[in-house]
């Protein structure tokens, strides 16, 4: 299998973090839609997001399918490790 440096560990679990940090406030939100405070923390957390998953990208590859991530030139799919190989 192939090694990967400590930093896309770290990314992963950053992106892992704001993940769950976004679907606690969605849930929240579905029951509490006018709460501009948390509004405008969903909205920073899928900035923050963005980048993280910017970072693992151009340095390790995409991180999913189907249209969500960009592929680089050759394919680059196949080249990061599948989830359950970290």
């Amino acid at each position: 299998m192939k090694q990967l440096p400590a930093e896309y560990y770290q990314l992963l679990e950053q992106l892992q973090t704001v993940d769950f940090v976004l679907v606690e406030l969605t849930l929240y939100l579905d029951t509490h839609n006018g709460d501009e405070e948390a509004i405008k923390q969903f909205n920073h957390y899928v900035g923050e997001r963005r980048k993280i998953k910017k970072a693992i990208e151009s340095n390790y590859g995409p991180l999913m399918q189907f249209g969500h991530s960009y592929s680089g030139s050759p394919w680059n799919w196949d080249d990061a490790p599948w989830p359950w190989q970290v």
